[in-house]
């Protein structure tokens, strides 16, 4: 996914601009049965709400400087 993004981004700029989203764990009915110390792993102690995988993606629609690239929205989880 992340090869495509960029290649993408590359092939159809400067009309589009291709980004991706990369969430970490979010709070949903599927998350539910996460353990203590999956939470842990977290550096905001806490996993992500939809409205925040929602506020990553409507920063890229209005950053009209950004294309290629992946956005991690982890809560830091996937540092490095």
């Amino acid at each position: 996914m992340l090869s495509l993004t960029r290649s993408h981004a590359r092939d159809f700029a400067p009309e589009i601009r291709v980004n991706a989203v990369a969430p970490g764990h979010v709070e949903t009915d599927m998350t539910s049965d996460r353990t203590p110390e999956e939470l842990a792993a977290i550096p905001v102690d806490r996993y992500g709400r939809p409205e925040d995988i929602a506020e990553a993606v409507a920063y890229l629609r209005d950053a009209t400087f950004v294309t290629g690239e992946t956005l991690n929205v982890n809560g830091g989880e996937r540092m490095g």
